[in-house]
């Protein structure tokens, strides 16, 4: 039987990525958001929900555009500091050693040491309560060539993208994969 939790956040999982932008005095700033995801194929574009008194809101609005970077499993102890500190008071790519590369797309760094890089142009912002979920129009995906599968696609496998458990609070990383997209439900077609 199932017991019910209540009108809550609790999907699982949630990714962990990196939302880089520029501040509006310009200096490079990245913050953990948990709450995002791929929203649309054509145009692609990806949503990540941001509470409008983080510093990122305001760098994101100004800029009009943000990047992702997709935290890999083996920098969860920085991943999880850019989460809890602030950039208005803290420079996070100086404590953690970091390195912001501006995109030559968008108006906004990404984080050269995570090995999966999103750039977008914000195109909408929906209020939503507590965040604004803002709509990225994909410009670019890039993609270190050492965790490429068949040199065209990401391999999780190679990226590990960190994800998050909410409720526990927890950081998690993936298996190997168990089946085909598309493929393994074939066995329920007649």
């Amino acid at each position: 039987m199932k017991k019910s939790l209540g009108a809550a956040t609790l999907a699982q999982p949630t990714p962990t990525w990196a939302v880089g932008s520029y501040d509006t005095d310009g200096k490079p700033n990245a913050m953990i958001a948990a709450w995002g995801g791929i929203c649309s194929s054509q145009p692609p574009c990806l949503t990540v929900s941001v509470r409008p008194g983080r510093h990122t809101f305001a760098g994101i609005m100004h800029h009009k555009a943000f990047t992702v970077s997709v935290c890999p499993q083996w920098l969860v102890a920085e991943a999880d500091y850019l989460g809890i500190v602030s950039g208005r008071k803290t420079d996070k790519f100086a404590a953690t050693g970091l390195t912001p590369v501006r995109s030559e797309l968008v108006d906004a760094p990404y984080i050269d040491e995570f090995p999966l890089v999103i750039e977008c142009a914000l195109i909408h912002t929906y209020e939503l309560g507590a965040h604004t979920m803002m709509v990225g129009e994909i410009k670019d995906v890039k993609c270190d060539h050492d965790k490429l599968l068949e040199d065209k696609h990401p391999d999780l496998t190679k990226v590990l993208p960190l994800i998050y458990a909410p409720g526990a609070g927890t950081y998690h990383g993936v298996g190997p994969a168990l089946a085909k997209g598309f493929s393994a439900g074939k066995k329920f077609m007649k």
